[in-house]
């Protein structure tokens, strides 16, 4: 038999197996309804509530290693805290009327962890809050690299500068922090 005749013998047997298949893949798939994706508006730190109180945290996190007061706010230092499989140092911040924010410095030893600690954080906070406008791409140039979500219950950003050598850094904040810090902003809810 030519080569030719082969080909289409092959195509023909290819074509009257493949098609089938197709049309019930399609046919699964408009049967199938999406379920509407909601991401989460309330910004919390470690599970905590803004407002809770400093003996609480403490409570719960164990004797912080450093204390500081600045601009009316109290900062409370903690190592060693683990976030996302990533040993961190956490910092709390306390007004008057309880926690308003908080920090973790990502302790990273390459730029190769340093780089995927930031994918995997980002990505894990885009899993929680949704897409954002503020996204940058992580690729292998150093510069820095942030993202950020500003929601009804409070702000999330997190940036790593690789030029500067700066750690990864991931802050939360209330909206009172937020709004003392950026003044009136609009929050964002990201939709699908």
């Amino acid at each position: 038999m030519p080569i030719i005749e082969w080909g289409y013998i092959i195509k023909k047997f290819l074509f009257m197996f493949l098609l089938p298949l197709a049309v019930l893949s399609a046919a699964d798939k408009n049967n199938k309804v999406e379920e509407p994706v909601s991401y989460e508006t309330n910004v919390t730190f470690r599970d905590f509530s803004w407002g809770t109180s400093m003996a609480d945290v403490v409570k719960k996190m164990g004797k912080p290693v450093s204390r500081e007061e600045v601009n009316g706010l109290t900062s409370l230092v903690w190592e060693n805290v683990e976030v996302n499989g990533y040993t961190t140092y956490m910092l709390a911040y306390f007004s008057k009327s309880g926690l308003q924010g908080g920090t973790y410095y990502f302790l990273t030893y390459t730029m190769d962890e340093l780089m995927r600690c930031y994918s995997e954080v980002r990505q894990e906070l885009r899993d929680r809050f949704g897409p954002t406008y503020l996204f940058d791409g992580i690729i292998r140039e150093l510069r820095p690299y942030e993202s950020s979500w500003n929601l009804p219950g409070g702000y999330v950003y997190l940036k790593v500068n690789t030029r500067q050598g700066d750690p990864v850094t991931l802050w939360y904040s209330s909206p009172e922090l937020t709004k003392k810090v950026f003044g009136d902003i609009k929050p964002v809810t990201a939709k699908k």
